[in-house]
């Protein structure tokens, strides 16, 4: 079951709807275990960057991380994480107004056991802001349901020019058999990526990657994110993956070596 608090305090409904109407902040996920979360560092800096841009406002990374100690479980079982950074005064009429942040940290069980491996397909989509993790997830959700009742479990999104950008809620990396490939268009720097990237001891780059150039010279690829880490690619329309490729499990021990920071 979801806990829900507002600045450290149970959340009202009142604040929470005021969320719900007006669907205007940013977050950041993560995945924390006994008192210990991947990357911290990155969330706490992406929440501050973030609030810069959204609200013109100032975030206390002190509180940020108090906030999120506060909210782990006293166990330590393992939880995902989200603190969603918005102002419950501003209105439709007035989102200009001086920002006063607040911080709503959610807190559910992480998944017990890996996922499987996603077929993917590709959709021209492309979220506003895409350098920001905001809450405005209705164009990515329709997304993934599209491609869901096309048969599919995710979609991935190409820009303007047929550029692969991002997954609806994860970064890619595709493996040609020599580099791990980042494909170069706009999307949401990933923390999980940026840890992977710094992990990873092989040959890596990043270049612009079409669907339409045909993705067959790739062997595998992997779907990264905090919540599940790294999970491999079974296909991307009909590009058939290998998601047993050993690549795959040298990706996930990578980014399992990377040392949990204390919240």
């Amino acid at each position: 079951m979801a806990e829900i608090e507002i600045d450290g305090a149970p959340a009202d409904p009142a604040r929470l709807a005021a969320l719900g109407l007006l669907n205007y902040g940013h977050f950041t996920t993560l995945r924390a275990e006994a008192g210990r979360t991947r990357g911290l560092a990155l969330h706490l800096d992406r929440l501050v960057r973030d609030c810069r841009t959204v609200f013109g406002a100032e975030l206390d990374r002190a509180e940020v991380r108090a906030r999120i100690r506060r909210a782990l479980p006293a166990d330590g079982a393992p939880v995902i994480v989200r603190v969603t950074v918005f102002d419950p005064a501003l209105g439709l009429e007035r989102p200009a107004a001086p920002a006063v942040p607040h911080l709503l940290v959610t807190t559910r069980p992480a998944p017990a056991a890996a996922p499987g491996a996603l077929r993917v397909r590709t959709a021209g989509y492309r979220r506003e802001l895409p350098e920001v993790k905001h809450v405005g997830l209705f164009g990515l959700l329709h997304q993934r349901r599209l491609a869901q009742l096309d048969g599919y479990d995710d979609a991935l999104l190409l820009d303007d020019a047929g550029r692969i950008a991002e997954g609806a809620t994860w970064n890619l990396a595709l493996y040609d058999g020599r580099e791990l490939v980042w494909p170069d268009a706009a999307a949401l720097p990933g923390v999980t990526a940026a840890l992977l990237a710094g992990a990873h001891t092989g040959p890596q780059r990043r270049e612009p990657v079409t669907a339409a150039d045909g993705l067959g010279r790739f062997t595998a690829a992997v779907a990264v994110n905090a919540g599940v880490g790294v999970r491999p690619l079974a296909a991307i329309d009909g590009t058939v993956l290998d998601p047993a490729h050993p690549v795959v499990a040298e990706l996930r021990a990578a980014y399992e070596g990377v040392e949990p920071e204390p919240v």
